[in-house]
């Protein structure tokens, strides 16, 4: 009632066409199969993708090993080809693959369903030129010569085509024709090989290894096949494909097929790995179209290595400086690979890593934190820190008892960084424990967890984890006075209830990996400077610590010309600084130092310029031969620095006036006088307002900090 109220019939009598074939499908009736696509190519009833998802039936049928239907797959892909025709689409490259290899009852068939597919349409004059088009097609495409003989015979070759055409086309054929030794014998002896044909084959090769453009390595590959059946997929061994997909691939049937599957798909990756992303589009492009044809499982594989190429490039521009956000398009992409169950489709986890850290490197936080299905987050470990790294960032700004899932994240990583132990007793009847560092406890192993993080540029994640494994390294560590700084220390506990499991050494290399691949982002972040310092001095590299400590002060300062934050240079990390100097020998410069701190630490900096003078006692009383034996000693006690030259820097009148009294009292009137030249200074005078001591302060600050950074860059 309803079908005749809407005067809507097309839809019922499309629906009964695909009840049909699929009922022909069912009960193995596969010619009526082929006779109704042939009488489709006149009433085009079914669409076009109709006909394609069931030619992938009966292919991805033939992969399975159910024989007898090679043939069904070649008439139905003819079928195919010529309602393609008709239409004035693009031939499919199965089809072209078939014309390659044809034989007598292919060109029959050929010909056969165009006289079917034009029998009701012969008044009309579009189709007529379409299938003329088509039969050209045919000719140009086929070599052996008694095939196109059969062709240009044909009736439809001479009422489609113009006189002129078949004119071009037969003078095509005489000319082919002359090339070809018709007498020849069909099992020809050695000496009637053409001599170069093992280097043409090894020329062939080598194209081959060089080719980025489909068409011709598809064409290069034909022409081989031709010349000798093998696997030309093993040409260059530095073609790789991953290994979940190897034995899809090389599970196709069809030689040819299976090398320029494997080829294509090698060299794209390859082109992905030297960040040539346009042939890595066109090789995988075209690898997607020919897989499609007859296999779901290779069609889904490559549109997931298509994702992490995008992924790739857009994330290669990212690291270059662009600002650009991903299209809603690959977003979508990317999440729809996350939530994707196909379970007989290998997977590579590097996919699944890099969708992840796509989407906190893009904060797509919401995503990952409230929209992401529970059963994801429970069955993918990357998912699941992903999900705990965008919540703890959104919690950051809040208050610390609203911070649980900077507990839950605490916990991940610790049992990533944990070992299993077992206990085993001595024969003294001690028992000790032994760590199996293999076998980690987590649901990541440390290596994969690593690799994982460096696939992160989003900053506040980054200074997140670096937060966490700075935490980490202080407690297992255990050492208070030398303890490495970061930012948001307080979100994380104070404390580990089974501290033993801990690998120590792991978590050292990972804060320091983690520190340094940050810096390699964002070499400016002064507070990945400061915490990257700090893991210097604790492992007493003085110079280096002094180094980047000097670095983290001039990033925030333009190299010095401005003041240096208090929060960068807190009191901390200054007495580093002066111990740096210290452990170095350059006592004059702990004295210019101390004076930056809040409080004048005066005992360190008289301390330091007793130590620079120890040189000069050490020089005037060597005048025996058994006291200048001991010089040495002296020398490697004294100030490597300046030591006079650093005054200009000294504004504190009291250490001024205690260097004075030094060089007073051991008679050195030189230096007496340079110190007492830099008390002198009006600016200096303790008469003057604040402003006026603080500016001068400020002033050899300055000078004093870019003459270090001079010195230590």
């Amino acid at each position: 009632a309803c079908q005749a109220l809407t005067e809507d019939c097309d839809s019922n009598s499309q629906t009964t066409a695909y009840d049909q074939i699929n009922s022909l499908i069912r009960t193995h009736n596969y010619q009526a199969v082929i006779e109704a696509f042939i009488r489709d190519n006149v009433t085009h009833s079914l669409p076009n993708h109709f006909r394609q998802s069931v030619l992938r039936e009966f292919l991805y049928k033939v992969q399975q090993g159910e024989s007898g239907l090679d043939k069904v797959c070649h008439k139905l892909c003819i079928c195919n080809a010529i309602r393609d025709a008709l239409e004035g689409e693009v031939l499919s490259v199965r089809f072209q693959q078939l014309l390659l290899r044809p034989n007598k009852w292919m060109v029959d068939f050929i010909l056969e369903v165009c006289t079917l597919s034009l029998e009701k349409e012969h008044s009309s004059e579009t189709p007529r030129r379409k299938m003329g088009n088509f039969i050209k097609t045919l000719c140009e495409n086929i070599e052996e010569l008694p095939l196109l003989f059969v062709v240009s015979s044909h009736k439809l070759f001479m009422e489609l085509l113009k006189e002129e055409e078949r004119k071009v086309l037969l003078e095509q054929m005489r000319k082919r024709s002359t090339t070809v030794n018709l007498s020849a014998k069909p099992l020809p002896s050695f000496y009637d090989i053409p001599a170069s044909a093992s280097a043409n084959i090894g020329q062939l090769e080598q194209q081959l290894i060089l080719l980025l453009e489909p068409r011709k390595i598809r064409q290069t590959l034909i022409e081989l096949h031709g010349m000798a059946e093998r696997s030309y997929w093993r040409v260059n061994n530095k073609w790789e494909v991953p290994p979940d997909y190897i034995n899809v691939i090389l599970s196709i049937k069809d030689n040819l097929t299976k090398d320029l599957v494997y080829i294509l798909m090698a060299k794209g990756l390859h082109c992905i790995s030297i960040k040539d992303f346009a042939h890595a589009r066109q090789l995988f492009t075209a690898c997607l179209e020919l897989v499609t044809e007859f296999s779901p499982k290779l069609r889904q594989v490559m549109l997931n290595e298509m994702l992490l190429l995008e992924v790739r490039a857009h994330e290669s521009m990212a690291a270059e400086g662009s600002k650009e956000r991903p299209a809603p398009d690959l977003v979508s992409r990317v999440r729809g690979y996350l939530e994707m169950r196909i379970h007989d489709v290998p997977l590579r986890q590097v996919v699944g890593e890099e969708c992840v850290a796509f989407m906190l490197n893009w904060r797509e936080n919401d995503y990952l934190t409230l929209q992401v299905p529970p059963s994801l987050v429970m069955n993918n470990p990357y998912i699941k820190l992903g999900q705990l790294l965008a919540s703890t960032c959104k919690e950051l700004p809040g208050p610390k008892e609203n911070r649980r899932t900077a507990k839950e994240l605490w916990e991940v990583v610790v049992q990533i960084c944990s070992v299993s132990i077992q206990h085993k007793r001595n024969s003294d009847g001690r028992v000790s424990l032994i760590k199996h560092r293999e076998s980690s406890m987590g649901i990541l192993q440390r290596s994969k967890f690593i690799t994982f993080i460096k696939k992160i540029r989003e900053p506040l994640v980054l200074t997140t984890l670096i937060s966490l494994f700075v935490r980490l390294h202080s407690i297992v560590r255990d050492d208070i006075v030398n303890e490495v700084t970061a930012e948001h220390l307080s979100i994380w506990p104070s404390s580990i209830p089974n501290i033993q499991a801990v690998d120590v050494e792991a978590v050292a290399v990972t804060v320091t990996e983690l520190v340094s691949y940050a810096l390699t982002l964002n070499s400016n972040n002064q507070s990945w400077l400061i915490t990257q310092a700090d893991i210097y001095f604790v492992t007493n590299q003085y110079s280096a610590a002094l180094n980047i400590y000097l670095q983290a002060g001039a990033v925030c300062s333009d190299f010095f010309t401005k003041v240096v934050p208090p929060d960068v240079y807190t009191d901390q990390v200054l007495k580093r600084m002066i111990k740096c100097c210290s452990m170095m020998n350059c006592h004059t410069q702990v004295a210019v130092l101390c004076q930056f701190l809040r409080e004048v630490d005066y005992m360190t900096a008289f301390k330091a310029l007793q130590e620079q003078n120890r040189y000069i006692r050490a020089e005037k009383t060597a005048d025996t031969s058994e006291h200048r034996s001991q010089l040495f000693f002296f020398l490697c006690l004294c100030s490597h620095d300046a030591m006079d030259s650093f005054y200009d820097y000294i504004w504190d009148i009291t250490i001024l006036e205690y260097l004075t009294h030094i060089h007073h009292k051991r008679g050195e009137t030189e230096k007496r006088q340079i110190a007492m030249k830099a008390i002198g200074q009006t600016e200096l005078n303790t008469s003057n307002p604040e402003e006026v001591l603080q500016l001068a302060a400020q002033k050899r600050k300055k000078r004093f900090l870019q003459a270090m950074a001079k010195l230590y860059f």
